[in-house]
């Protein structure tokens, strides 16, 4: 742990704050403002990543062209999204029956997109998860297309557990079932795959794509906004088997449609290059200098543990938005006893040097977000500093 003396002196630089994957040698030295930043989105990206996206920006190698003026339709960057498909495909071990299609509009646009192909024309209604700030607005748009069951919400507990196996039961006859698989204002994720087998199951994993394995098979449709994990803000994954893409509903808008996107891979009007590219680097990065999602999860669950073994011990200073058995190892929302604290917190904490430590707009409150790119030093260095302001409160 690193010496908490130094918190009020300003500006923190930290110097153990590194990546190491199991046996090999320091990966990701973090020296800078970048290393201690907890916002909720967009995500901190890896120094090794921002480096050569930095170099990029004047000149990619192969092409002696800057990244913002590579052509979309160049070789170059076709390879750029092959390469890019099979990391993804790499490191899920995604069946060839799915593509991989890298679009815009962000999450959001899913939202809409997927009841758009999957529901509209249906008698029977698709069945959404009312879990938290996300699930909310998802539901919203999917109204618009067609019949929606909620098949349980969390507004009468505030949002603070997600459902149980017995307060589950869905329909066999449900055009797909759809939910949000970490809500990162409430800080709440689901640990175990839900629904059936036999109704396609379509998640929203914007804010834990990538962080660990992922049973992608068991899945019709995954969706995953960049900017948490795996990129900047400007692109969005989609992995859609291809029986869906078959199976979506007709006269939909060409840019709606997601059988255009995959025609057309990718490539159906100007994408976001310099987006893609950066997930490119991402993924070379978890495959090469992590060693891939078993590993990543590894380092994730023990920032995770850290942090809430800090709230656990501190004796209700730290209060813990979710239950134990539902948190999430990408958001840790909580609150301190009161408003004055909370706004101490956030000066002093500014002044050490990290940032992005407020809680949403929605909840308050304080949010570390502890996406793949957060060190686990850095951390270290969070938790050092939440005791020290702890012990200086007098509690």
């Amino acid at each position: 742990m690193h010496c908490v003396s130094c918190f009020s002196s300003g500006p923190l630089k930290i110097q153990s704050a590194n990546y190491f994957d199991a046996g090999k040698n320091v990966i990701m030295p973090t020296n800078s403002h970048n290393a201690l930043n907890f916002s909720g989105g967009p995500g901190a990206l890896p120094e090794s990543v921002l480096a050569q996206v930095q170099a990029s920006i004047i000149e990619v190698p192969e092409t002696g062209l800057s990244i913002l003026g590579i052509s979309h339709r160049s070789a170059w960057f076709e390879s750029i999204v092959r390469e890019t498909e099979n990391n993804i495909r790499t490191l899920l071990g995604l069946p060839e029956n799915y593509h991989i299609l890298f679009l815009q509009g962000g999450a959001t646009q899913q939202f809409s997109m997927v009841p758009m192909n999957m529901l509209r024309g249906k008698r029977h209604a698709a069945e959404y998860l009312d879990t938290g700030y996300w699930s909310r607005k998802v539901i919203t748009e999917a109204m618009r297309e067609g019949p929606v069951r909620v098949v349980w919400s969390g507004e009468n507990c505030g949002y603070r557990h997600l459902p149980r196996e017995d307060e589950l039961s869905f329909s066999a006859d449900a055009p797909y079932i759809h939910y949000v698989s970490n809500e990162t204002v409430e800080g709440l994720q689901f640990h175990r795959i839900l629904g059936r087998d036999d109704v396609p199951r379509v998640c929203d994993m914007s804010s834990d794509f990538l962080s660990k394995p992922c049973e992608a098979d068991k899945f019709s449709l995954i969706y995953a906004h960049a900017q948490k994990n795996i990129g900047p803000a400007g692109v969005t994954i989609v992995l859609v088997r291809d029986s869906v893409v078959q199976s979506a509903g007709q006269n939909l808008p060409a840019f709606l449609d997601y059988r255009r996107h995959v025609d057309a891979h990718s490539n159906f009007n100007t994408p976001p290059v310099f987006a893609i590219y950066v997930v490119l680097l991402v993924t070379r990065w978890l495959l090469n200098d992590i060693g891939g999602v078993e590993n990543m999860a590894r380092i994730n669950r023990g920032k995770a543990d850290l942090l809430y073994s800090i709230l656990d011990g501190s004796d209700d200073f730290y209060r813990g938005w979710g239950e134990a058995r539902d948190r999430s190892a990408m958001n840790v929302s909580f609150n301190l006893p009161n408003a004055d604290l909370e706004r101490a917190f956030f000066t002093e904490a500014k002044a050490a040097g990290f940032s992005g430590l407020e809680g949403h707009r929605a909840i308050g409150g304080v949010r570390a977000s502890i996406y793949n790119a957060l060190s686990l030093g850095a951390v270290e260095t969070l938790a050092d500093f939440m005791q020290d302001f702890r012990h200086r409160s007098g509690r």
